[in-house]
């Protein structure tokens, strides 16, 4: 019997490419960042080898542990900000509705701005003085609108850049995977009786678990990335209200000209986002996920 000709080139050819620009652009950077955490270096001249003494700096780093709580507050507080506001606007703009695709539309336009955009704007918008911020602080409880100037408001206008930067990306997300939601089951739940919010509750949001963990992930863990809004916009400051994680592993390494510290905190962010991703999967059991249309 002759062999039926094998169709197609075996999987781990068409990984090649993917796996060749993540060795390129992520695995060499990584490995060379954490080899520089044990070294000396300006920026200049070759790498000295010092051994665990960049870390021993990093433990008494009086500046380590705010910026790190700063992070993580940030992370959580745009997480949970981003979530009520992303799912039930995800699933309303995968409806039908006359007006979705217009005002859809018009709530993307933060995916066409850069950060670097986005914050500058921001910037004009909070200035107390020339900025909307004048006019509505007094309404808003900020007699003198200076939100980005005050140690206690600073860090929150940062969290409201970032939501209103992230939200249509996160909603996109949502809308396209409510599409992928069988209608079959909402003609059944209406059918028994089941109103708008039942079907909600009980049929869309189960069905977006995968989505809304996802989702999560991306938030949490790229709360520790949160770089060039923080820097545009405050530069840290006032004093180092904003001075989180990632700022901070910049000014130590390109103002400081210590990049061995400077790596040093590269890596711990490198540690800290892998065991968040890891916790939250963890945490959500999305390893053991079976398909949500299993039996459709």
């Amino acid at each position: 019997m002759a062999r039926e000709p094998r169709s197609g080139r075996p999987g781990l050819v068409w990984a090649v490419p993917a796996l060749v620009y993540f060795a390129a652009l992520a695995l060499f950077p990584m490995i060379l960042v954490v080899g520089l955490s044990f070294c000396s270096w300006n920026g200049l001249g070759d790498p000295q080898w010092i051994g665990l003494g960049n870390w021993r700096k990093l433990a008494s780093d009086p500046q380590l542990g705010s910026s790190l709580w700063l992070s993580l507050e940030t992370g959580v507080v745009t997480w949970l900000v981003q979530t009520a506001i992303c799912l039930p606007l995800g699933v309303w703009s995968a409806g039908r509705q006359r007006s979705r695709a217009v005002v859809s539309t018009m709530f993307f336009v933060p995916l066409l701005m850069s950060s670097a955009a986005i914050a500058l704007v921001f910037s004009a918008l909070l200035d107390p003085n020339f900025g909307l911020a004048g006019l509505l602080g007094p309404w808003l409880g900020v007699d003198d609108g200076n939100f980005i100037g005050s140690p206690g408001l600073a860090i929150w206008a940062v969290m409201f850049v970032i939501t209103w930067q992230f939200v249509p990306f996160h909603t996109l997300l949502y809308q396209a995977a409510t599409r992928q939601i069988p209608v079959v089951l909402y003609e059944a739940a209406t059918l028994d009786g089941a109103g708008r919010w039942r079907q909600f509750f009980s049929i869309t949001v189960p069905q977006l678990r995968n989505s809304i963990v996802t989702s999560s992930v991306l938030m949490l863990v790229g709360s520790l990335t949160y770089f060039d809004i923080v820097l545009l916009l405050t530069s840290g400051g006032p004093g180092t209200a904003t001075r989180t994680l990632p700022l901070h592993m910049y000014l130590t390494g390109f103002s400081s000209f210590d990049m061995g510290l400077g790596s040093a905190l590269a890596t711990l962010l490198l540690i800290a986002g892998t065991a968040l991703s890891l916790l939250v999967v963890r945490v959500t059991g999305f390893r053991r996920m079976a398909s949500v249309r299993e039996g459709l």
